[in-house]
């Protein structure tokens, strides 16, 4: 292998300098010298165990709902920002504890598997080939539709009249 102080041919161009590159494929058995090349595998040699199936996790990742006291002007900065920093060694009280995925108590189902990693159709109404559609409500047998103004959804003045921000 030569180094990447030697001077260039035009013949060899850059290849020795990815010569490294590409070591890992080499088998581990057999080493690699100079006369193989890495891109020939050796038809004589053990074949490669199978990979071994790896079993997907499907733990709980639990979470705290939490109550923690601030002051003033840390509520105002997580109310618009949505995040705080909290005082080292603060005391938070814990309201509930459940799973991040599924949204299941702790006490449910510690020790099963998270059932959002193992189906999460739970979580979005069931099965959406056979749900039924929702119904329009009809409306008493005395009353009248009266069309309203067009409502705007989007763009500058959806955002200044409240339409499309959240709520303060």
């Amino acid at each position: 292998m030569t180094t990447a102080t030697a001077p260039l041919s035009p013949e060899t161009g850059r290849s020795h300098l990815q010569e490294s590159l590409f070591v890992w494929l080499a088998s581990e058995t057999a080493p690699v010298t100079e006369t193989q090349t890495l891109v020939e595998s050796d038809p004589e040699g053990p074949p490669a165990p199978p990979a071994e199936d790896e079993k997907p996790d499907l733990s709980h990742v639990w979470v705290v709902a939490a109550e923690i006291v601030v002051t003033p002007r840390i509520a105002k900065t997580a109310d618009y920002r949505g995040s705080f920093k909290a005082v080292g060694g603060q005391r938070i009280d814990a309201l509930e504890v459940y799973c991040k995925a599924c949204r299941r108590p702790y006490d449910e189902v510690t020790g099963q598997d998270c059932s959002a990693k193992v189906d999460n159709r739970h979580l979005i109404g069931g099965d959406q080939s056979t749900r039924a559609k929702r119904k329009i409500p009809t409306p008493p047998k005395n009353a009248r539709v009266v069309p309203g103004g067009r409502i705007q959804r989007r763009g500058i003045i959806a955002y200044t009249s409240g339409v499309s921000r959240p709520p303060r």
